[in-house]
């Protein structure tokens, strides 16, 4: 298992404790407990859920002030935006942007106060999180993906979103 830091405090890259492949095919150990304390991350997860999507697909920044979430990919690839909405930090509004596939294997941890959103690369990909609370989505904030004060950069420029996902409805 290897964890790395990103520029975004308490935002945390990992490649997961056992990846193997051979002739059959893949066998990856998306999480173990004891692996991950030790590795300094000492977060009871609670909750597992996914999405399938499918390309161009953007599942908008959402979050919540008291879930963390490790997130990954079960299959095809999508591109992951992690953004800062903690306004007594100082990397207030700041984001990162992240690949993660069913080749690379990688891991993003987000802490809560942070809102994540993720676009679809592949024909198809499941987009894999576990979480330290149970969902609440009236507890939830929303950042539009397109938010002009963000300057997000997203690889394509008419996503697939949902009605949460367009913003206040213009008159």
């Amino acid at each position: 298992m290897e964890v790395f830091t990103t520029k975004l405090e308490s935002v945390l890259l990992i490649k997961p404790p056992t990846v193997f492949e051979d002739f059959r095919g893949h066998y990856i150990e998306t999480y173990n407990r004891n692996a991950y304390f030790t590795a300094g991350i000492p977060i009871d997860f609670i909750q597992d859920d996914i999405s399938v999507s499918h390309r161009h697909v953007l599942r908008g920044i959402h979050g919540d002030a008291k879930t963390w979430k490790l997130i990954s990919c079960l299959q095809g690839s999508f591109y992951m935006v992690v953004v800062n909405n903690d306004a007594r930090s100082s990397q207030y509004r700041q984001w990162e942007a992240f690949t993660l596939s069913d080749t690379n294997r990688l891991q993003v941890l987000v802490p809560p106060n942070f809102g994540n959103g993720h676009l679809v690369m592949s024909d198809r990909a499941i987009f894999h999180y576990k979480q330290s609370t149970e969902y609440d989505r009236a507890g939830q904030f929303t950042l539009l993906w397109n938010d002009p004060a963000l300057k997000i950069w997203w690889p394509v420029a008419n996503p697939i979103v949902s009605q949460r996902d367009q913003g206040p409805a213009k008159s």
